[in-house]
């Protein structure tokens, strides 16, 4: 079974966050290995430069290097990601787990996103729109699309 990581930086706080992302664990556990690892935020004041930013988002990089787990395919949510169809993503896992792939790797920056060396460490680079989302409600708008795209391969009638 195809296991899936989903790697960010911060935790959830809010209850309902917390509690949407445990049902689409629960939805996704039919279709593979679903782990979510949250990682601490760097904390930074109120108007950060660009060097404390930068210094913040090398050591959050630090650490999601630590948790990707080996052989696995990295896939990275940005802004500037290749923008895919639910129905494309779904043919991207099929892509991947079809080259003998096990692990997936997704991964979700804080509140000032990913480093450049993060970027450049994925397999590829996913956008889901250009609008900007809070990155707590983001991380279950994939784990929603990664269940959406199961029910696709899997031909289930929850995708229209």
């Amino acid at each position: 079974m195809l296991g899936i990581t989903l790697l960010c930086v911060g935790k959830l706080k809010e209850k309902y966050y917390a509690e949407a992302l445990a049902e689409y664990q629960k939805r996704l556990s039919a279709f593979c290995r679903f782990s979510v690892t949250e990682l601490p935020e760097q904390r930074l004041n109120d108007s950060p430069g660009p060097r404390e930013t930068a210094i913040a988002l090398d050591r959050e990089a630090k650490e999601l290097e630590k948790h990707i787990p080996a052989g696995a395919v990295v896939c990275a949510f940005c802004v500037e990601g290749k923008q895919k169809s639910s129905e494309e993503l779904a043919e991207q896992l099929c892509q991947w787990s079809g080259s003998g792939k096990s692990r997936i790797c997704f991964l979700i920056g804080g509140s000032c996103g990913l480093s450049e060396r993060i970027k450049a460490r994925a397999d590829l680079l996913l956008s889901v729109s250009r609008m900007t989302f809070p990155h707590h409600l983001f991380r279950i708008m994939a784990a929603e699309q990664l269940y959406r795209a199961f029910t696709i391969i899997e031909g289930m009638k929850y995708h229209k």
